[in-house]
């Protein structure tokens, strides 16, 4: 009976240990491409270049009407949307990082390490660098665009939940496509990123839902970035995120327990796709395969 105990005290040291050895390794990956200072420069310019784009686009089609709600809530949705793209392809990418590139993931493997903790952690560098471009992307708005961000009103424990709830579940969606990764070629390069584009049109992250046909909306509604976008929205600007139909009748604890549960979800199905995917790709010898073709 002992031993039940101390066997779960050393998987917990273990997961944290992947995933805090992940991170760091992924992080001097990340950022040992140039010198710190080129490395600032692209992370600060390339956010702004991405929200000047849609910016620029919305000032054409509206006339430079900034002072609409409508932009405040298409500007918010754009700029923390751009955790999507980096944590599912943080997650993902490092299989092909890993099998492809530095072909150490037959170590890995071989190693005492908890592989979903190990990815997670890997993933950390991109949540960094997203975090860098929201930030910036935020501050360009309230700075410039006068996005109507006030400080002193924002929901900061609804802000934190969400944010921590909206992560976790990119992180399992990740966890998917690593799976899926693993048993494909290197043609699934971007695989993160293009289900992030697809992602963009259903979620609301720049318009809402009832933009979209009536027989597209539901996709729209069983996605959780979608309910994660809008809690994000009323924790910053209540009055302007609320002001707009698509879930007016529900309350924020009403999001906060649908945002929740439908992670639970998409977290069970990340662990059986995961541990299926790789079993198949254990029993194929596609851990050492390289497809660099």
């Amino acid at each position: 009976m002992k031993g039940a105990p101390m066997q779960k005290s050393v998987q917990k040291s273990v997961n944290l240990r992947s995933f805090l050895t992940a991170s760091w390794l992924g992080w001097q990956i990340e950022s040992n491409w140039t010198d710190p200072f080129l490395f600032a420069t692209y992370s600060t310019i390339k956010p702004v270049a991405g929200a000047a784009i849609l910016v620029l686009m919305y000032s054409i089609v509206t006339q430079g009407n900034f002072d609409s709600p409508v932009f405040a809530y298409l500007y918010l949705g754009n700029a923390f949307y751009q955790y999507v793209p980096a944590v599912l392809t943080g997650v993902s990418w490092t299989i092909i990082d890993d099998r492809e590139h530095y072909r150490t993931l037959k170590y890995i493997y071989t190693a005492p390490v908890n592989i979903p903790f190990y990815l997670f952690g890997r993933a950390v560098a991109k949540f960094i660098v997203g975090t860098f471009g929201v930030v910036i992307t935020i501050a360009a708005g309230v700075l410039f665009l006068n996005v109507p961000l006030d400080w002193s009103r924002v929901d900061w424990p609804l802000f934190l939940v969400a944010l921590f709830l909206g992560v976790l579940m990119l992180a399992l969606s990740g966890l998917i496509l690593a799976g899926i990764t693993l048993m494909t070629a290197r043609h699934s390069y971007y695989i993160g990123d293009v289900v992030a584009g697809g992602l963009f049109l259903f979620t609301g992250a720049i318009f809402p839902l009832e933009v979209l046909p009536n027989w597209l909306r539901p996709i729209g509604y069983l996605l959780p970035i979608t309910y994660w976008l809008e809690l994000i929205r009323r924790s910053l600007v209540g009055a302007v995120a609320e002001a707009f139909p698509t879930f007016t009748a529900l309350s924020n604890g009403d999001l906060l327990l649908i945002l929740a549960a439908s992670s639970l979800v998409f977290g069970i199905a990340s662990i059986f796709i995961f541990r299926y995917c790789d079993h198949q790709a254990r029993e194929r010898g596609l851990i050492d395969q390289t497809t660099n073709y």
